[in-house]
């Protein structure tokens, strides 16, 4: 279909527009005017440009030192970074913010976000948690700060779900060592599991793999070591049939045990070894 003349009127004229704006903003980078470019600045921000805003502010914000406008300035950079989906930066900004303005009218929505940028850049739980855990201290920084904040029903929610990917982390970690039959350590992962989280959705779970995984560190165990170590597998069943009396797990949880006793009665006139 040929184009008509006048779309391409159109067309040029929107080029010609777009170079016009591109080459005005080349010169408001290039400018020495610190209250124009600011003006232009808060211009862009306020219409959602924020990556014209942040780059000026960005060049801005060395020159506005000791000016009313640099606390907005710093904010708005700060938030520029976290519109872009830069969370990394925002975080850092937003922290430099509310260490340099404590006092600041932005200095709640500024931790705020602080702490929201965090939560967004938290991995998956199946990827290393030290950015969950630095965005839960920063969470509860904000809790402690601003307790009756607009923000706080959605912060805890925050919280609430990283709680969870810390959990998710845990679990799954712990029932890798089961799966890699490193049950030494298995029992170890799943116990404190079970200390960290009693609630979880998991807790059954995790209960039953405790006695598999001690149940097979015992089978694999040096004579010397067995019975103590199948005396545990009958502690652990024990606690698990009062904690989960319904377990779809129970009939294989009872025959590791009585396999357990019998072994245990075996095994009594074998001398113990020192506990390893």
């Amino acid at each position: 279909m040929p184009i008509s003349r006048l779309t391409v009127l159109f067309l040029l004229a929107t080029s010609l527009l777009l170079g016009s704006c591109t080459s005005s903003y080349q010169r408001l980078l290039k400018s020495p005017d610190v209250n124009k470019k600011y003006e232009a600045a808060i211009q862009y921000y306020d219409k959602g440009d924020f990556f014209r805003a942040g780059t000026l502010l960005e060049d801005l914000i060395p020159l506005l030192k000791g000016r009313p406008e640099a606390e907005k300035a710093q904010f708005y950079f700060a938030n520029t970074n976290y519109k872009q989906r830069n969370y990394v930066l925002s975080a850092f900004y937003f922290k430099t913010f509310t260490d340099t303005y404590p006092n600041s009218e932005y200095a709640e929505e500024a931790s705020y976000l602080h702490a929201k940028s965090l939560f967004l850049d938290s991995p998956g739980y199946e990827l290393d948690q030290t950015n969950t855990i630095s965005a839960l201290e920063s969470i509860q920084d904000f809790l402690n700060r601003y307790g009756e904040s607009k923000f706080k029903a959605e912060v805890d929610g925050m919280s609430q779900e990283l709680q969870k990917k810390l959990e998710n982390k845990a679990f799954e970690s712990a029932r890798l060592y089961y799966q890699l039959r490193y049950n030494q350590a298995a029992v170890v992962a799943l116990t404190n599991f079970q200390l960290n989280y009693p609630a979880s959705a998991y807790a059954e779970q995790a209960a039953f793999l405790r006695i598999s995984a001690q149940y097979a560190w015992a089978q694999e165990s040096v004579e010397t070591k067995q019975r103590e170590r199948f005396l545990e597998v009958v502690a652990f069943y024990q606690q698990f049939v009062d904690g989960y009396p319904q377990s779809k797990n129970l009939k294989a949880a009872l025959t590791m045990y009585d396999t357990s006793q019998r072994e245990i009665t075996r095994l009594k006139d074998v001398p113990t070894a020192a506990a390893n």
